[in-house]
């Protein structure tokens, strides 16, 4: 069991909320040095600028993640490995989320389910992808779904 660490300063998440995430991740990822996520919520605007500036891609979209650490996937961390990724706080970043709370919101009404399953399932995609898992193929995307799956039923966060 490893310690996780959520740096935010949104609100979207409440402090119970991130803390159940940190608990569950930290079940899920091997680690030796306790590991660290920033998140962030932004507006449409702020990540089709996001998304149009790091991926070449001029649209709307509801993640965007950006891994720090290369060939990590399945595998345990080992601090010593990425002297370079470890912060101030003795913490090995794994990378940055960015989450768009509207489209968010839009995804939890079309998906018939809550906006807080929503933002919980784009939270864990998004970690997932700073874990090195990828959903390019069908069998790296189911491989990711299992993954994320495993991860919300530990946190009673399950489909409606």
């Amino acid at each position: 069991m490893s310690k996780f660490f959520v740096y935010t300063d949104e609100e979207e998440l409440s402090e119970m909320q991130i803390a159940a995430l940190c608990a569950t991740l930290g079940e899920f990822v091997r680690s030796d040095t306790p590991v660290a996520i920033e998140y962030l919520s932004v507006s449409e605007e702020e990540i089709r600028a996001l998304n149009r500036d790091t991926r070449n891609t001029d649209k709307v979209t509801d993640v965007l993640s950006f891994p720090t650490l290369d060939g990590i996937k399945g595998k345990p961390l080992c601090g010593r490995d990425f002297p370079y990724d470890i912060d101030e706080h003795g913490r090995l970043l794994i990378g940055s989320i960015v989450i768009c709370k509207q489209r968010a919101k839009e995804q939890a009404e079309e998906y018939g389910h809550s906006y807080e399953r929503e933002l919980h399932y784009l939270f864990v995609h998004g970690v997932m992808h700073c874990l090195g898992y990828d959903h390019m193929t069908d069998e790296e995307k189911t491989e990711m779904r299992e993954q994320e799956e495993l991860v919300l039923t530990k946190l009673g966060i399950v489909r409606q």
